[in-house]
């Protein structure tokens, strides 16, 4: 590595660890500190390839966001990610694409559409890392980091198509079809292997530092294999991702509890690194811009960036109005097969089958019934999370672009069949867009959020609720565990040794969380050992996990408030081990 990148890193760590004090938006704070360091006479100009700035910065950034996305919400708002993730780009990509072929004929109409491409992706960093401080609703904090997880591989995906034609390949609107269609077969595909595989690996292997080690390499391996293969490495990274955050809490929870700083860790180096690259390369750009077609160039450019701030906006509310209109009719069609008994026998039928195909397998017939859902839950599932104007609004306004859009308007420079002129035309724009983006919507988003009173009130009531249930339904659970395993000890140590069972289990139902309690009691222990009492802890803390874990596969409890009850025991857990190794193996 370069010294003048070790400088540039560890600068631009050092302002957002000031704007992380300060309680303002890092990537902002970065961005502006490059612009004006990169007219500084000792400040060195850093040059990195794009190709090679998309596979060493995408991937980890990527697979990161995916683990901390709740992917019940996910899935839950799928139909709003969609949207936004794949037709907004397309259209951003199009209407962009043809002003700036009208305005700069010299780009032809393919490189023209691969400018739209580039700058067609907004980077969710900086309006989640907004959106958290203000305390965005968690609807709208799902739609926007869902978004950004799979508008990169829309771009990317035309990208590869327009820079194709642009190298002499004839390629027809079917052959980009199709070409989109197996970037997100492979990607998913390659993704769910490496998480199947990764998973496995996490739950078979008790060293921390070995999971963490593997973690932060196989985001890489699954984007360059998925990208060899012609599909898509950002969906590849995004599946894997899914799949692990989904599964991360049946693991270990050493791996949980050295994984979360390290993705923090990693993200800050990461993110630091790049919104100072995007604000030094200003005054490369101003020195491109020495020539006769400047003012060309510069009306290109901020034709493009109104572009893309007035098409988000212009495409969200119809869209949105669409989708609610369209909600209706489901619901309507829902409600006349129930009246109609339509639904009873669809479900008759439903049951029929599940009950022939456990007479033809046996072995699998001992799996509970699937339970029939309810007439709330089946209207959830026809509707998408409900967003107001305010909501849409806030959304329409969080478009800021990033990385993707830099480092793929750097690789299209190296294009051999596209002209200079072209070539750096695409280069400042794609500057000046997400430069302009960052400045115009970062800085104003927090007073649009502000003005519109956008919060997360109800996500906290809600949530309130949700623990309360949870942890009662987790306390039963656990009682029935401790009922099961007193007959256990009755057996194994006697009557009198069921005074110290009790004493224990008391204080665990009692106080939960506080292990040191539970050492008290352990300590009064005569006969059973230290091993007896530590599996027994861990028994009450798995059966507790489990219900966790089952009502979030109901929609019972948001992925999130899941994850602060599994941090919580985590701690429990980790106070156990650390009490069991001060102690000698033996009587208690």
């Amino acid at each position: 590595m370069d010294a003048e990148i070790f400088y540039v890193l560890v600068g631009a760590v050092i302002v957002a660890a000031i704007a992380r004090w300060r309680g303002w938006p890092a990537p902002l704070l970065v961005t502006v500190v490059a612009l004006a360091a990169s007219f500084l006479p000792f400040i060195p100009e850093i040059t990195i390839d794009g190709h090679v700035l998309l596979n060493l910065v995408l991937p980890p950034l990527l697979y990161s966001a995916a683990l901390d996305v709740s992917f019940v919400g996910f899935k839950r708002s799928l139909p709003q990610i969609r949207r936004l993730g794949i037709w907004l780009v397309l259209l951003t990509a199009l209407v962009a694409g043809l002003v700036a072929w009208l305005i700069f004929p010299a780009l032809t109409l393919p490189g023209a559409l691969l400018l739209g491409a580039i700058v067609a992706p907004p980077d969710a960093v900086s309006a989640a890392a907004i959106g958290r401080k203000l305390g965005l609703p968690r609807r709208v904090m799902t739609v926007l980091s869902g978004e950004s997880l799979i508008n990169d591989a829309t771009s990317l995906t035309l990208y590869r198509v327009f820079a194709a034609i642009i190298a002499g390949a004839t390629l027809t609107v079917w052959d980009g079809i199709w070409q989109f269609v197996l970037a997100v077969v492979i990607g998913v595909v390659v993704g769910l292997v490496f998480g199947v595989l990764l998973h496995q690996l996490r739950m078979r292997v008790a060293d921390p530092v070995v999971i963490g080690t593997f973690g932060l390499l196989v985001p890489f391996g699954a984007y360059a294999i998925a990208e060899h293969l012609g599909g898509s490495g950002v969906l590849a990274v995004v599946a894997m991702g899914l799949y692990v955050g989904y599964n991360a809490p049946r693991t270990d929870y050493t791996t949980r509890q050295q994984e979360a700083p390290l993705w923090l860790s990693a993200d800050l180096l990461l993110e630091s690194f790049v919104f100072a690259y995007i604000g030094l390369q200003f005054r490369r750009v101003l020195e491109d811009l020495g020539d006769e077609s400047v003012v060309r160039i510069l009306w290109l450019s901020g034709t493009v960036l109104l572009v893309v701030l007035a098409v988000r906006p212009l495409y969200i509310y119809p869209a949105h109005a669409f989708a609610v209109w369209m909600q209706r009719l489901r619901l309507k069609r829902w409600e006349r097969a129930v009246a109609s008994g339509e639904w009873t026998r669809r479900e008759r039928l439903d049951d029929e089958r599940r009950e022939r195909f456990a007479a033809r397998h046996p072995d699998r017939a001992a799996r509970p019934p699937r339970r029939s859902q309810t007439a709330d839950e089946i209207r959830v599932r026809l509707t998408e999370p409900a967003l107001d104007w305010k909501d849409n609004a806030v959304i329409s306004w969080a478009g800021m672009r990033g990385v993707v859009t830099l480092a793929t308007a750097l690789a299209a420079a190296d294009i051999a069949a596209l002209p200079t002129g072209p070539s750096h035309a695409i280069v400042i724009v794609a500057f000046i867009v997400t430069v302009g983006t960052l400045l115009l919507q970062g800085l104003t988003l927090p007073l649009l959020i502000r003005r519109l009173g956008v919060a997360s009130d109800v996500d906290h009531e809600a949530d309130v609720r949700a623990l309360a249930s949870v942890r009662a339904r987790s306390k039963e659970a656990g009682k029935a565990f401790l009922a099961e395993q007193r007959k256990v000890w009755e057996q194994k140590y006697g009557e009198i040794d069921l005074r110290t069972f009790d004493a224990f289990a008391d204080r665990m139902t009692r106080v939960e969380t506080d292990t040191d309690q539970a050492q008290e009691a352990e300590e009064a222990a005569a006969r059973p050992s230290t091993e007896d009492l530590v599996a027994l802890s861990r028994g009450w803390l798995q059966v507790r996990r489990e219900v966790l874990l089952a009502e979030r596969d109901a929609g019972n409890i948001d992925e999130e408030v899941m994850r602060e009850l599994i941090t919580a025991m985590d701690a429990e857990e980790l106070a156990l081990d650390t009490r069991g190794a001060m102690r000698l193996p033996g009587r208690a």
